[in-house]
């Protein structure tokens, strides 16, 4: 779409603008692009590049200041990668020895906000989901049901259902005896999938029974769920693209604690290979509108288990932030796979 000239010309913007935090105009950019080029010329590939959508002009300034389409295209096209520092790299290692799972997982996190000086967030190997050993309905008053679970760790969960109707205890017994019939010694993923299409067929007042159960299962998979470790969150107050917006900053701060949304981001970003750059809106999750993350999979023993990344503004420098991640992730796999 770009030819080389402007390809160069968004490049040094993006770059000076990482650099300055300041909208870029045609002096720095001949200054620092290495085109012999006239000013002239270069405020017309800006323009051009302004209404393609690379760039905008902020109402203060006759500079210009990269959009998430320019980052974009920069990652995915003009990046030119930052081998880490020897000390860098020593220092990644010495971290990463083989030691209890928790430990290295918390100084990966540690590491990715020390040397990004950003947000640096580990989302730990899911634990295997308990097996159904036992379930059991017991009545309670005023259309409440108690749902009781023993998984195959004798581990006892007891969730309230709130249902339409009362049930006689014949038919929680019933319902009872089918789940338990189909349900025996699997997680509660393979009985949605193996259920799913019988509760359709089931009268209407049961499958709703069934149904309530099965999501209460859910709850008992979430109890117990995918984790995640961040650190440096605290980094984020002294950026100024993301603090001169407090409420904006609460909000990231609240998806922090919330941990399901980012989670199943990076989740994402595991079934995909190597390094993901997720720019401002294209995470889908309203907080990170500023934001970038940059994430990549992590393996035990040649299986993905989970999610390292980095959270940022989207003026990050990431041509420095993406080795890092990346790196970082193939240490930990192989920390976590040492016999």
């Amino acid at each position: 779409m770009l030819d080389r000239r402007a390809q160069t010309l968004l490049k040094t913007l993006i770059e000076r603008y990482v650099a300055e935090g300041q909208p870029i105009g045609s002096r720095t950019l001949s200054k620092y692009s290495g085109l012999e080029l006239s000013p002239a010329t270069i405020r017309n590939v800006m323009s051009d590049l302004e209404e393609l959508g690379f760039i905008a002009s902020p109402h203060t300034s006759a500079g210009r200041v990269p959009t998430p389409l320019g980052y974009r295209l920069f990652v995915d096209s003009l990046l030119t990668v930052r081998p880490l520092k020897a000390s860098e790299l020593s220092e990644l290692r010495d971290a990463m020895q083989p030691d209890q799972p928790r430990r290295v997982i918390s100084h990966a996190s540690q590491l990715l906000s020390q040397l990004t000086a950003f947000a640096g967030v580990v989302v730990a190997p899911r634990p295997q989901q308990p097996r159904i050993r036992q379930i059991e309905f017991l009545g309670l008053a005023d259309k409440r049901i108690l749902l009781i679970i023993v998984t195959d760790k004798g581990d006892v969960q007891n969730r309230i259902l709130f249902t339409q109707r009362n049930y006689t205890p014949s038919e929680l017994v019933a319902a009872a005896n089918y789940l338990n019939q189909n349900c025996l010694g699997l997680d509660f993923d393979q009985v949605r999938t193996r259920v799913v299409d019988e509760l359709r067929q089931l009268r209407s007042d049961m499958g709703e029974l069934m149904t309530a159960a099965l999501e209460a299962g859910n709850q008992v998979i979430a109890d117990n769920s995918t984790q995640y470790v961040i650190s440096g969150e605290r980094n984020l107050l002294d950026i100024e693209d993301l603090s001169s917006n407090m409420q904006r900053l609460r909000r990231l701060f609240d998806l922090f604690e919330q941990k399901t949304a980012l989670v199943q981001l990076l989740e994402l970003s595991g079934r995909a290979e190597g390094v993901q750059v997720f720019i401002g809106g294209e995470s889908g999750i309203a907080p990170l509108d500023e934001c970038s993350v940059v994430a990549a999979p992590y393996e035990v023993d040649g299986q993905i288990v989970g999610t390292i990344g980095v959270i940022g503004p989207t003026r990050m420098a990431y041509e420095r932030v993406i080795p890092i991640v990346d790196i970082t992730a193939r240490l930990l796999s192989s920390a976590l796979s040492a016999p």
